[in-house]
């Protein structure tokens, strides 16, 4: 009876989950910020305000990340260094892939839609994202 039970709860939990369109990949262009990680134990940690924000930009299933640090007057301080992608469709799912001089690692997109996107990596950490909004003071 377990078995059947679990069964069908799978079925249930995979089943709810739709596969990302191709053509909603430009969501991802544009600015965005942690609201929460998730490490592979459970634990959760959730970020109410950030210091940084992710500037993402994908043309063509290439693009790059980098940190920027808004700023009051609605600008951003920004470096050179961003981390450079592609983005590659295997199984049904986006996987980012990132290579620079010391490293080479993957992401894989499980959640796009408007205002949220979530990625995991290959040390089963989830991280969410919501889309930016910059602080307006009058």
């Amino acid at each position: 009876m377990r078995y059947f039970a679990f069964l069908i709860f799978i079925t249930l939990i995979t089943g709810c989950t739709s596969p990302i369109a191709k053509e909603k990949l430009n969501i991802l262009n544009g600015y965005w910020e942690i609201t929460e990680v998730e490490f592979a134990d459970g634990q959760k940690k959730t970020y109410k305000v950030n210091p940084s924000v992710d500037y993402i930009e994908l043309k063509e299933m290439k693009g790059f990340k980098k940190k920027v640090h808004p700023k009051f007057d609605g600008t951003y301080d920004t470096s050179n260094d961003a981390e450079l992608f592609t983005l590659v469709e295997k199984d049904g799912v986006f996987v980012f892939y990132y290579k620079n001089d010391l490293s080479e690692w993957h992401e894989r997109l499980i959640v796009l839609e408007e205002n949220q996107f979530s990625i995991t990596n290959e040390n089963d950490i989830t991280y969410t994202y919501k889309r930016y909004e910059p602080i307006k003071i009058e």
